[in-house]
């Protein structure tokens, strides 16, 4: 019989290893999206709707599938989920018009929703002190936008567009086999059959939920747009072809992901409050600098001359920048789920969900921003502006926010003082920041 401890193993590696390959096929139109584009003469805001379609499914499917693995468990939901992309992702190699991408999109959107169910089946075999480490691991598989910007390039160039959707289709099939051979499930982890569907959406009236999901539209719905857009990006602001800038938008997505696993375990140590905090005040300056065009500037001198100066980012300065905010953007991924842990450990799979629905719009609705911003301004750099007006209000919404929850433990403790003072026998038991709030 297979110990509880090899069974928590096999079912994080396996998680992880089936939510890379969804992400991958999640995040492909980022690359066919370019041929695709160049094949049906799109505008900017057509691409930024065709590269997002995905997105859309996957982020409102997040919500029932989180709940439905809270009901019936998270393996089963799992598989069957992923099932329903393989024919979609095959079916893409034939479609010929717009219309054909985008439906074929929705269906394949669907693995994009392989979050809610892992990250829920996933926190449920560990232990509370060990929930933020395993499920940064299983966020990891965020890495699977990286895979897809190392191989489709490569594909493309080697046997045109309608390859990737065929190869993709046969790896998915392959995962959804290997997924079914090495889980397990466990009936303790499922909710009482007597608590219904309303019941369960009873959380939607918490006040912090919204928070959260503001915090995670900006840390993943930032991520998704970004990873969807940068290969043309760097197309376009610098001249690149498609393989070289595909590799460059890696630097910023492969970090991203992996690091999701070294923020789970700082929120574990120090605390999702201070990560997140650190997060948002890291994308805020890096978004700043960012958001500066290329600009060329002439000044008009005393003597009747011109002086011209060159202001803007060259491709390393820009990539660097770019890196960063990877990096504190995997930190917030994971920091924002350990806060859902920690406060709603009964119904992580509804939660999940909900706060996952919202980071997977902020993935849809951005890239076609981005689109209608370039169209309408025509400068690139418009997507960083954006994620920074985004970021200056999650930073005021958080000060204020937490202020209450400082407000709330002081007046606690002193409140411990004036009555009597905390014995070694008798410690004060942590609260989380909902319950602080609801006390003050």
């Amino acid at each position: 019989m297979t110990s509880v401890k090899k069974k928590q193993l096999s079912v994080l590696v396996m998680n992880t290893y089936a939510f890379t390959a969804c992400f991958a096929v999640w995040v492909m139109f980022s690359i066919i999206g370019i041929p695709i584009k160049e094949l049906l003469s799109l505008s900017e805001t057509q691409f930024g709707l065709l590269v997002a379609t995905p997105i859309l499914t996957g982020s409102l499917a997040r919500l029932p599938v989180g709940m439905l693995t809270d009901k019936f468990g998270g393996r089963v939901v799992y598989f069957v989920l992923m099932c329903t992309t393989v024919l979609p992702l095959w079916l893409i190699s034939e479609a010929t018009q717009f219309w054909h991408f985008l439906i074929l999109g929705l269906f394949i959107g669907l693995a994009g929703a392989s979050f809610s169910v892992g990250i829920s089946y996933t926190a449920k075999w560990f232990s509370r002190e060990k929930q933020g480490f395993a499920m940064g691991i299983f966020g990891a598989g965020n890495a699977g936008a990286a895979l897809t910007k190392f191989v489709a390039p490569s594909i493309v160039v080697a046997y045109g567009w309608t390859a990737v959707p065929k190869v993709y289709a046969v790896f998915m099939f392959v995962t959804v086999i290997a997924f079914w051979m090495f889980t397990y499930t466990d009936p303790s982890h499922q909710v009482d059959s007597k608590v219904t569907f309303k019941d369960q959406l009873k959380v939607l009236k918490d006040k912090n939920i919204w928070r959260y999901c503001q915090y995670y539209s900006i840390v993943f719905g930032g991520f998704v747009a970004l990873s969807l857009w940068m290969t043309k990006f760097y197309i376009n602001e610098y001249g690149f072809d498609i393989q070289t800038a595909a590799l460059l938008a890696t630097i910023f997505v492969l970090p991203s992901g992996v690091i999701r696993a070294l923020g789970g375990w700082f929120s574990d140590k120090y605390g999702a409050y201070k990560v997140t905090w650190w997060v948002m005040w890291t994308s805020w300056v890096c978004l700043f600098l960012l958001s500066y065009p290329q600009t060329d500037l002439t000044i008009y001198t005393a003597d009747g001359g011109t002086t011209s100066f060159h202001i803007g980012l060259n491709v390393w300065l820009f990539t660097a920048l770019l890196f960063i905010v990877g990096i504190a953007w995997g930190f917030g991924k994971a920091s924002v789920f350990k806060f859902l842990s920690d406060e709603y450990p009964e119904n992580l799979g509804v939660v999940s969900g909900i706060v996952g629905l919202a980071g997977g719009l902020g993935g849809f609705l951005l890239p076609v921003m981005f689109g209608f911003f370039i169209d309408i301004f025509k400068v690139n750099t418009a997507i960083f502006m954006i994620l920074y007006g985004a970021t200056c209000v999650s930073l005021i919404w958080m000060h204020w926010s937490f202020a209450r929850v400082r407000n709330a433990q002081q007046a606690k403790l002193q409140l411990i003082k004036q009555t009597e003072t905390p014995s070694a026998e008798k410690p004060l038991k942590e609260k989380t920041s909902a319950e602080l709030e609801k006390e003050y």
